[in-house]
């Protein structure tokens, strides 16, 4: 008879009623969970979640069940609103799923860097209390911000008149964040004070001040993103003040001389006693580009806000172009793009980068339940953790205090110093390169995030080993000699040797290209590399790394997935045929220049990032010897910034050598991901080898996926050889130049 009954069981729990699919997903995400937790939950892969929230699938028993208990839970603290959608007929839905109106928005978190007691307040706490606080009668919760259309002013575009869009790029459907992750604050001819969102939308700022500002922008704006990992915070909100609001809030539409090198405007500021009369508080780096304006913890609430001011040079025209200078929509447009592929900036792309690492793996998470039944914080495993852990001495940049005792003037040669860095090579062109026509460049894309992929790395302490057997699988630093690797014949595959010419390719194993002299301390994949080319290797001594894993591979998978969408909006997808991508990308930025700077601040994110991983004084006073403010951080390792350049490099090279070996071309020029070479046509199709449209196995192919390269620049060799007698330099890396043919010593940003 129980076979009976645990088969009806089974039929009703087939059945069990599901809301739509978008509820479905707007009620995760109201929760703050993400794919992978629920997946989790119910013991399935992430994409079969993802299939039952868009549609495509259903769920079946048992799992069926299960699923529908949690959305049901999760629609009794999360009501629907009432002026949603209905649901499609024939959609069975629970009469749990009730409809009333959305709850009101939470304080935002204050950053970890702002307070120690905002610090102390754990993600496990908001977390335990986030149903009672989303729970607010509708009564108590504050009306949002009223939509407006922005009067007559020829210096903007016309915006359409909506209400909070239900879907917007980084807020999805969470009802805290529905009008997307910022606003552009500016000023009409009118004088009204308008705040232009993503999508299009724009709102009435009835503020009167910075303070009241902040304090409009948390209980009304809507303004925020969800966070990018189950353990983590959900972004800020972040104001961008045009010069028209910062003339009309008290602010300087520009910094002085002084000012700029402070990074900040003085603290006797009647802005800044403003804010103190309102009890708020600024961060260490105070009122500057970058603001960030917060109140310490109250229980299990958290309010900061973020502000960037274009005219005090916080978007770099480097990495970011001529945004400052856009309309306040379209500077909206561009930086909502880029905050919902990436995520909202905390700062520079390079601190954004940085601090993108950290959001996807937060230091803590919240324990299981101790026999009170109560939560506490402890080690996030996979993450770098809540504290800085001492580099080895070998990978110590110049001044820092375990070098202390050294001679003030000491330079550390090869055998003291890691030194891994990216390619500054170039040779002088032979004879044979001198009677073809032109020089062609081409570039890998997001080269240094492809070295990040897949990429094991330390994620504590380093271990110091004498003598020990080099493990190409353990991260860490490591004294060997490579002097004996023999470019002239090297292995480009199982079992199969090459011989090379040797004089016209860089050495792998040194920046310069020069060939290694003795011993010198090298990265994992530097010294695997020399096995992978078919001779052994005996370490001297080694810093090694016990406790790692795969740290950057879900930053590479976030700011990978950007680039792509991003190109793809601009016309350049993946997997095109190699003469139709060479067509695509010819001028693809003109095509949306707005999206071209998004593109340009992604890949800027990817380079900054990883060189803040081993960021060096900056000021402040500093004297060598001494510790600098970046050395208290989780994230200041410069093992793995020098791992992530090691197989950079290591990649490339590799590439030369499978192309050389298949060929008998050799690069005349490479500089981080550029190489040079002499070619009888003006395009890459000239020189690569493509048997019907299928590249040569492990060497260059054309395409816009990370690792993959695209056409950098061509020049005549004349241009090449006048360039190097008139600054008498045979060896000047024309790979510098090769884009557009100009020699200038103008910063890039790169």
């Amino acid at each position: 008879m129980s076979e009976l009954f645990d088969r009806i069981d089974a039929l009703v729990a087939s059945r069990s009623p599901l809301p739509p699919p978008a509820e479905r997903k707007r009620l995760r995400q109201a929760h703050g969970l993400t794919l992978d937790e629920v997946a989790a939950a119910l013991d399935v892969r992430r994409a079969t979640v993802s299939g039952w929230e868009s549609g495509k699938t259903e769920p079946r028993p048992p799992e069926r069940e299960a699923y529908a208990r949690l959305l049901g839970k999760l629609a009794e603290l999360y009501p629907a609103d009432p002026n949603a959608t209905a649901p499609v007929e024939g959609t069975a839905v629970p009469e749990t799923f009730s409809s009333a109106p959305a709850p009101a928005p939470q304080a935002q978190p204050v950053p970890t860097d702002a307070a120690p007691e905002a610090a102390a307040m754990t993600t496990e706490q908001n977390t335990r209390t986030r149903p009672a606080a989303n729970a607010v009668p509708p009564a108590a919760a504050p009306s949002p911000a009223r939509t407006t259309r922005p009067t007559s002013s020829t210096s903007r575009r016309p915006v359409a008149r909506k209400a909070a869009p239900a879907n917007t790029p980084a807020g999805g459907t969470d009802p805290r964040f529905e009008n997307g992750p910022l606003a552009v604050v500016d000023v009409d001819a009118d004088g009204q004070v308008l705040a232009y969102c993503t999508g299009g939308l724009v709102l009435d700022v009835p503020a009167k001040s910075i303070p009241s500002l902040v304090d409009w922008t948390l209980k009304e704006a809507r303004l925020g993103a969800p966070k990018l990992s189950g353990p983590g915070k959900d972004a800020d909100p972040l104001l961008v003040l045009t010069e028209a609001a910062l003339k009309r809030f008290g602010l300087p539409v520009a910094l002085t001389d002084e000012e700029r090198h402070a990074g900040r405007i003085p603290e006797g500021h009647k802005v800044i006693k403003q804010l103190v009369r309102a009890e708020w508080k600024l961060t260490k780096r105070g009122f500057g580009p970058w603001a960030r304006i917060y109140r310490p913890a109250q229980g299990s609430e958290r309010a900061c806000v973020q502000l960037c001011i274009p005219s005090w040079h916080a978007l770099d025209t480097r990495h970011w172009g001529e945004a400052a200078q856009l309309a306040p929509a379209d500077l909206a447009r561009v930086l909502g793009v880029y905050a919902s592929r990436v995520m909202t900036p905390r700062g520079s792309t390079a601190v954004t980068g940085l601090e993108l690492m950290t959001a996807l793996h937060p230091p803590t998470r919240a324990s299981e339940p101790d026999e009170t039944g109560k939560r506490h914080s402890e080690h996030n495993p996979g993450s770098l953790g809540k504290e800085p852990v001492d580099c080895a001495p070998c990978e110590a940049p110049d001044g820092h205090p375990l070098l202390a005792d050294l001679p003030r003037f000491h330079v550390r040669g090869p055998g003291e110093k890691l030194f891994e860095e990216a390619y500054d090579w170039a040779r002088p062109m032979t004879d044979a390169e001198c009677t073809l026509r032109h020089l062609v460049g081409i570039d890998v894309n997001m080269a240094f995030a492809a070295g990040a992929n897949g990429l094991t790395v330390g994620l504590g302490a380093p271990t110091h080993v004498k003598a020990p057997v080099f493990d190409a699988k353990l991260p860490g630093s490591w004294l060997v000699d490579l002097s004996h690797v023999d470019l002239s014949r090297v292995k480009v595959g199982k079992d199969k040797w090459a011989d090379l010419d040797a004089g016209l390719l860089p050495s792998p194993f040194t920046p310069k290209g020069d060939h290694p002299q003795g011993p010198a301390w090298y990265a994992t994949p530097t010294v695997a590399y020399a096995v992978e080319l078919g001779y052994d290797v005996t370490p001297i001594e080694a810093y090694v790394r016990y406790e790692n894993g795969r740290y950057l591979d879900g930053w590479y998978n976030r700011l990978r997935d950007a680039f792509l969408a991003t190109m793809a909006d601009l016309g350049v997808h993946a997997d095109m045929a190699p003469a139709d991508f060479l067509a695509a990308m010819d001028g693809y930025k003109e095509r949306d220049p707005e999206l071209a700077i998004v593109v340009s601040a992604v890949k800027a994110t990817v380079k900054g990032g990883l060189g803040k991983l081993r960021e060096r004084p900056r000021g402040e006073g500093w004297k060598p010897g001494e510790p600098w403010r970046a050395l208290s951080r989780p994230t200041w390792r410069p093992d793995i910034r020098a791992a992530v350049i090691s197989r950079t490099r290591i990649n490339l090279h590799r590439k030369i050598v499978k192309h050389a070996a298949f060929t008998g071309q050799y690069p005349v020029a490479v500089l981080s991901d550029c190489v040079v070479y002499a070619a009888g046509g003006t395009s890459p199709l000239d020189f690569l080898p493509y048997r019907d449209g299928k590249p040569l196995p492990g060497g260059f192919k054309l395409g816009i996926n990370p690792g993959l390269v695209k056409h950098e620049g061509t020049q005549s060799v004349l241009w090449g050889e006048e360039v190097r007698e008139r600054f008498n330099a045979p060896e000047l890396n024309l790979a510098r130049y090769i884009k557009d043919g100009t020699v200038t010593d103008a910063d890039s940003g790169e």
